[in-house]
């Protein structure tokens, strides 16, 4: 059986940075992927996929990268699930990096100066 995931997207916001209660780093962030492909009125679809980081990785990304930076995830698919306050069964999939590599920053806004 194979289980691969290869993303690469940006942030949508900062890496949220967490200990599990044994000291293990572990971060969730959000990529936003866009669609090879435009709709029919020229838009370009992004999907918002959630990802889990462990350990240095977790760290790692946490320390280096921030909301808009490019990053690739290598990983798997995962899914789990659990039953919320009314007893509804609720599943989640996420992908479980095994590496993520920097690729590049939010692009800097060109700042004009105005004359007075």
């Amino acid at each position: 059986m194979i289980n691969n995931v290869i993303l690469v997207g940006r942030l949508t916001k900062d890496p949220d940075l967490r200990y599990t209660a044994d000291g293990q780093a572990v971060a969730n962030v959000t990529l936003a992927v866009a669609r090879n492909f435009k709709t029919s009125d020229g838009v370009v679809e992004t999907d918002f996929i959630n990802c889990t980081l462990w350990r240095k990785t977790a760290e790692n990304t946490a320390n280096y990268c921030k909301k808009g930076s490019v990053i690739g995830v290598t990983g798997r698919i995962q899914t789990r699930n659990y039953e919320n306050e009314t007893g509804q069964k609720i599943y989640v999939t996420d992908v479980l990096a095994e590496s993520v590599k920097f690729l590049g920053t939010k692009p800097q806004q060109s700042r004009e100066l105005v004359e007075n």
